[in-house]
């Protein structure tokens, strides 16, 4: 897979790229990131890529053609299956979302900022808007960097135990079970006597029933859907 992140602030991804497990994915070559600062392709000496919005109010607006320039160019080299804008009114980002994306080919990440861009990136550019929650952030890198996550770490190879995301939260509709390590008592603490049963068909029942639980305790509206 390869993501392509157009941003004005490229150095906010240099941490939580530069660890875990995103750093593993492109370190086995199942990954490559490239980050692209749009002030590069800015026409002005001053590389100026916002502007007063028309009509008046409060804020900037990132303009088009700094965009445009940089997608063009992308788009010259290779074919992109989604260009995605972080916008906060987009479709909220799911497991099945997430799911659909990691098995596609090249991406291209838009980081808005300010009061967003320019109308006319959106509707002649962008293919897909995503939102990673009902809230506002400062700009697109950190949702840029959520989505990157929960993308690569589906691709085959990048986790140790390649089931392991198979039992992530949300994988099956539901919330993840309680888990367990050592000491197996704590202060009497003590972890349920079916995890060290050994006994695999009654401790995965187990941990459907803790998991059915766990989301009709706390996120009922999943049972729903």
């Amino acid at each position: 897979m390869r993501i392509d992140i157009l941003t004005i602030f490229p150095g906010m991804f240099e941490g939580p790229f530069s660890h875990s497990i995103i750093k593993r994915a492109v370190e086995k070559g199942l990954a490559e990131i490239h980050l692209h600062d749009i002030r590069d392709y800015a026409i002005s000496k001053h590389k100026n890529v916002d502007d007063y919005p028309f009509g008046g109010g409060a804020g900037m607006v990132m303009m088009v053609e700094p965009i445009d320039r940089c997608i063009t160019k992308l788009k010259s080299e290779r074919n992109y299956e989604e260009v995605i804008y972080l916008s906060p009114d987009g479709e909220l980002l799911t497991q099945p979302l997430a799911n659909r994306l990691s098995v596609m080919g090249n991406l291209i990440l838009l980081c808005g900022h300010y009061k967003g861009v320019d109308e006319r990136v959106r509707a002649h550019f962008i293919t897909r808007e995503i939102s990673v929650g009902d809230y506002v952030l400062s700009g697109g890198e950190l949702a840029a960097a959520i989505l990157t996550d929960a993308m690569l770490r589906l691709i085959p190879g990048v986790l140790g135990d390649e089931t392991s995301a198979l039992s992530d939260s949300f994988q099956d509709g539901l919330l993840s079970p309680p888990v367990y390590t050592r000491p197996a008592d704590y202060k009497g603490w003590k972890v349920p006597d079916v995890l060290l049963s050994g006994h695999e068909r009654k401790i995965l029942e187990w941990r459907h029933e803790q998991a059915v639980q766990r989301t009709r305790d706390r996120r009922p509206g999943l049972l729903d859907e």
